[in-house]
């Protein structure tokens, strides 16, 4: 798994989801539920992670959403 975006906006978060689920692309959010021990600060950011294989497709549709500054940097 690839770390793509790496986010403390639980409504990005949910869009991005989102949007890669409906590419048929795997997604994992990981430190989701972080906001038990830090309840609900935010402090926490949430990771994006994809399959390796499909690392540039993800990349990809994330930018054609306007959302490029939000990529990891390689």
């Amino acid at each position: 798994m690839v770390e793509i975006v790496r986010t403390n906006d639980l409504v990005l978060v949910g869009f991005l989801q989102s949007l890669l689920q409906n590419a048929n692309i795997p997604v994992l959010v990981a430190d989701a539920h972080m906001s038990a021990l830090e309840g609900m600060t935010g402090a926490f950011p949430r990771r994006i992670l994809v399959p390796e294989d499909h690392w540039r497709q993800a990349r990809r549709l994330i930018s054609e959403a306007g959302l490029e500054g939000e990529l990891r940097h390689d």
